[in-house]
This record gives structure tokens, C-alpha cells and sequence, in this order.
């Protein structure tokens, strides 16, 4: 009984290190993505900040934030946002949405990656 227990919580502190990396590696990336687009990296980690952050890199409104807050306009409005921060960085609409639905994927792409910020239109 023990010998299981004992497999178990190293599976557990193994699972847990690997979790702590993924979130590092995500983190790492949208701080990287914050930075090339002018912006403080540190944001990235402030609630209500970022988003702040990601309506202005996507050239909206900073007012914008307000709308994260009220039930299903906020699904509306992240995919408007993510499509708008992937045309910034000269990706297409499909981009935007893998931002919007895979971040933690697609973030870090841009963040690592070579693409290059072109600051948007203001809408």
C-alpha cells in the first residue's frame, strides 16, 4: 500500500514540474509578444492590465476592457482582439483564431518566433 502511495505522489511532483514548465514556456511567450510590440512584458502577468495591453497592441481602444467583463460579449471580444494582434504581426484571420482558442500554442509562436509587429490602424 505504501509502495503506491509513494508512486503516486512522485507522479504527481513529476506532472506538477512539468505543468510549472508549461506555464513558464506560455508565460515566456506573450511576455515576448508584449516586448515586440512596445510594450512592458511584465504586463503580462497583471489581471485587467493585460488585456489593457492586448487591446492596445491590437489597435483598440483601451475602453475595451470594460467589455471582458460582460458575459458572452467577452468570447466576442477576444476573438476580435486575437485576430487584430495577429494582423499586427502580419498573420492572417485563422491565426487570430488559433490565438483566441489555442494560445497557449500560439502565443508563444509569435513570441519565440520572427514575426515582426507593424503597429495597427487605430479602429
Amino acid at each position: 500500500m505504501s509502495a503506491l502511495l509513494l508512486a503516486s505522489s512522485g507522479g504527481a511532483f513529476i506532472f506538477f514540474i512539468v505543468y510549472l514548465a508549461v506555464v513558464a514556456f506560455v508565460l515566456a511567450g506573450w511576455w515576448l509578444l508584449f516586448a515586440k510590440a512596445g510594450r512592458p512584458g511584465w504586463g503580462v502577468i497583471i489581471p485587467i492590465y493585460n488585456a489593457y495591453l492586448m487591446c492596445k497592441i491590437a489597435g483598440r481602444p483601451g475602453w475595451w476592457v470594460i467589455l471582458f467583463f460582460i458575459p458572452f460579449v467577452n468570447f466576442v471580444i477576444l476573438i476580435i482582439v486575437a485576430i487584430d494582434i495577429a494582423k499586427a504581426f502580419g498573420k492572417d484571420t485563422l491565426y487570430g483564431l488559433g490565438l483566441a482558442f489555442l494560445g497557449f500554442i500560439f502565443a508563444p509562436i509569435l513570441g519565440f518566433g520572427q514575426a515582426t509587429y507593424t503597429q495597427p490602424a487605430e479602429h
